[in-house]
């Protein structure tokens, strides 16, 4: 973090750390937010490989970012108050993330079902937002394309303290439920007899997990197998699955990998490369590995 501050600093300092200050909380936030949220939700689903973008948070903000330009045109989609922007994306996240999962409350539907209903639901959204894309006029389609592309070094500050509030709170949340997500690792029958309470644990869990998306998301964007990357770096380094420790590594290695990847893309690579297709190439090698060594198993 150090190093994206200072190098390559010239002119005015207080002019270039204030810049560079902005956009390194935003990239500190959304390391945060991506990582815990994957974490989470992998102790939710007891699966490795799932994230919440697998289950088609990506293709609802999408389609969100379609409609509004479609419904209101593209220069009043851009003119909307980002705040109120975000407190609308943040309630019909959390809204469709508890009437999707809502079948991890029964324990008569496996978790098969519940992949299944968040892939089709993702298919059902990018199918309505191509829909409405092919229909959109070339120049408001060109303003889309801004709006809905993950941008790690266009993060939009007056974000930032409504984002840190809620990311610090939902922290404070998860850290109190630090020893029942490690009862909760165990299975749903192992946290019953252990006496948690599984139903309203879940719940809670998958409020915070959507808040935490939808952070992340109208921070920089919908972002794919980062999550995934950080999460199974951070298991593979610690070698455990207590989440008192893979918690706070996995948003360490988040923050790490995005702050020295904009470092290396701004000052060495001169913008030629975009950190959004590199990190997501990572995350998809290791979604692929993940499923061989699974299938080898």
């Amino acid at each position: 973090m150090a190093s994206f501050m200072i190098v390559g600093a010239r002119g005015n300092w207080g002019f270039v750390l204030t810049l560079r200050g902005g956009k390194l909380a935003g990239l500190v936030l959304v390391g945060i937010a991506v990582a815990v949220s994957t974490v989470l939700f992998q102790t939710l689903t007891e699966n490795r490989i799932l994230t919440p973008a697998v289950m088609g948070f990506d293709a609802l903000y999408v389609t969100l970012q379609t409609l509004a330009v479609f419904s209101l045109g593209g220069g009043a989609a851009t003119a909307l108050d980002p705040r109120l922007r975000f407190f609308a994306e943040a309630a019909l996240l959390t809204a469709t993330a508890l009437a999707l999962f809502r079948w991890l409350f029964d324990g008569r539907r496996g978790l098969h079902l519940v992949v299944l209903s968040g892939l089709v639901f993702g298919v059902l959204c990018r199918g309505l937002a191509n829909l409405l894309q092919r229909i959109l006029d070339p120049n408001e389609f060109s303003v889309l394309q801004s709006m809905m592309f993950t941008r790690f070094n266009m993060v939009d500050t007056t974000l930032l303290p409504v984002a840190a509030l809620i990311i610090l709170a939902a922290c404070v949340v998860v850290a109190r439920l630090v020893p029942v997500l490690d009862v909760l690792a165990l299975g749903r029958d192992a946290a019953l007899s252990l006496g948690v309470d599984h139903g309203r644990t879940v719940m809670l869990l998958i409020v915070l997990v959507a808040l935490l998306v939808s952070v992340s998301t109208a921070l920089v964007g919908p972002v794919m197998f980062f999550g995934l990357l950080v999460s199974n770096l951070a298991y593979i380094a610690l070698g455990t699955d207590r989440h008192r420790y893979t918690l706070p590594a996995a948003a360490l290695i988040a923050i790490a990998c995005l702050a020295g990847g904009q470092t290396v893309l701004e000052r060495m690579l001169g913008y030629d490369a975009a950190l959004s297709v590199v990190i997501e190439f990572g995350g998809g090698i290791v979604f692929i590995l993940l499923l061989l060594r699974g299938a080898r198993a």
